[in-house]
């Protein structure tokens, strides 16, 4: 690695640990690219020397709270030999740790970063490859994908191959359980929802396992 190279990755870093900090302290609706250039000691401009929009750092910095979350489902998911049941656990920790942290949440899987969304995660691991070792590779797809529908057909393909589901009663599924979730998370993200996270997580949840059912038991 140059010097070059060695100087951008502390930069990054530099930038990336102002915005978590700030995110921490002051809430992520706060969080400007005035006041992480601040945090660093830097001004706007520099910012945008390395990040060409400002939603790839906040991306860069809400991954690093996604923590707590890989590391339940991870050892959620391996608890479990049912592959039904795998399926659920998975959606019954996502939909938990997205209604309780919505804005992460959207800044990790759901907001526009422009093209090729899928490099940032590749650089956020060469930033921080320990975080990557705690996940087991077989579950990356599944973790990983910022695209919902494909992450559910990775999620399901187990179920398909055991011949549990088709593979057009699968997409059904996944089709309709996104459908559910989305709807809710929307509402509670944009403040237009009557519940509270605990409460849209377990509506949510209910709708899903009801959607399960009925595909498995048809």
């Amino acid at each position: 690695m140059n010097k070059k190279e060695i100087k951008r990755r502390r930069m990054w870093t530099y930038f990336i640990d102002a915005t978590e900090e700030l995110i921490k302290t002051e809430g992520f609706q706060q969080v400007t690219i005035r006041n992480v250039a601040e945090k660093a000691g830097y001004n706007s401009a520099t910012i945008y020397n390395y990040f060409s929009e400002f939603s790839h750092l906040l991306f860069f910095a809400s991954f690093k709270f996604l923590k707590p979350y890989l590391s339940k489902v991870t050892k959620e998911m391996k608890k479990e030999e049912d592959l039904i049941q795998k399926y659920v656990v998975a959606w019954e920790c996502y939909s938990e740790y997205s209604f309780n942290n919505p804005d992460i949440f959207n800044a990790v899987f759901l907001m526009d970063l422009g093209d090729n969304p899928e490099n940032l995660l590749d650089r956020y691991y060469e930033l921080y490859p320990s975080d990557l070792l705690e996940i087991p590779e077989e579950l990356h797809p599944l973790l990983f994908d910022r695209n919902i529908s494909s992450r559910g057909r990775f999620a399901l393909s187990g179920i398909v191959a055991a011949g549990i589901l088709s593979e057009e009663k699968a997409e059904e599924l996944n089709e309709l359980t996104n459908l559910v979730w989305q709807g809710m998370f929307s509402n509670l993200l944009n403040n237009r929802a009557y519940y509270s996270p605990q409460e849209a997580h377990e509506r949510t949840m209910k709708y899903v396992k009801k959607i399960i059912n009925m595909m498995v038991e048809k």
